[in-house]
């Protein structure tokens, strides 16, 4: 790999991560020598590049560092199309035709010897089997995690027993044939996972719950981890 390309690949590693990146995490992941990355990161902070480290912790992009766009490689537009792929075939029909629409304009975007890599990929995302009918408007729900918006759910379980739900939505997860919308439940005081195939009825309400959706996602997050943790410790003790 050429110097200048190391040195973008190391600004887009620090531009992707949120957490700090160390010096040996940087150099596995370009095949290259820790002192080589500390050179480049010495060369990237003389020309500007607002790069902050701290010994033992790693290196972060200040907030605001704008690039100028690169040319996608080939491995970056196949990950794209294929992503796009499946979310073509399982989304909810706003994202469904957001993600076609997403094929088109990389088409558009790429030179001529990269279309390729667009209209022909190596890999494919296979059509969702059978895909469930949801009880709730889910380009709306999207716009409510984002808003902080509680929603009212009339919902079946399992059992077929009927219930009202008022949830702070977290997340809309997507499996092979149905969704989950992920949020606090009200009613049971914990975060609680709705299949969309059993929602009745929904209202969407005007009322915010008040925490910032990166907060309440943390909290589902942990709780998620801790829950796993708890069912991996019981399966050690069997």
């Amino acid at each position: 790999m050429r110097r200048a390309e190391r040195l973008f690949q190391i600004v887009q590693i620090l531009r992707r991560s949120r957490a700090p990146v160390t010096a040996d995490a940087i150099a596995v992941e370009l095949e290259t020598s820790k002192r080589s990355v500390y050179r480049d990161i010495a060369a990237l902070i003389g020309q500007r590049t607002p790069i902050r480290g701290e010994a033992g912790v790693g290196y972060v992009l200040e907030a605001g560092y704008d690039m100028p766009p690169l040319m996608l490689t080939p491995d970056e537009i196949e990950a794209a199309v294929l992503g796009a792929q499946w979310v073509a075939g399982r989304g909810d029909p706003a994202l469904a035709r957001a993600a076609r629409d997403l094929i088109a304009k990389i088409a558009a975007a790429v030179p001529e010897k990269l279309r390729p890599f667009v209209f022909e990929p190596a890999t494919g995302a296979s059509p969702a089997w059978r895909q469930l009918p949801d009880g709730l408007d889910i380009a709306q729900t999207r716009a409510w995690i984002h808003a902080g918006r509680k929603i009212k759910l009339d919902y079946r379980d399992e059992k077929g027993a009927l219930s009202q739900r008022v949830i702070w939505p977290v997340t809309v997860g997507y499996l092979d044939t149905v969704r989950l919308l992920i949020g606090w439940c009200e009613l049971r005081g914990d975060f609680r996972n709705f299949r969309t195939d059993r929602v009745e009825a929904a209202q969407f309400l005007d009322e915010r719950h008040g925490q910032r959706s990166g907060v309440l996602r943390a909290r589902w997050l942990r709780a998620r981890d801790d829950e796993r943790q708890a069912w991996l410790a019981e399966s050690d003790k069997a």
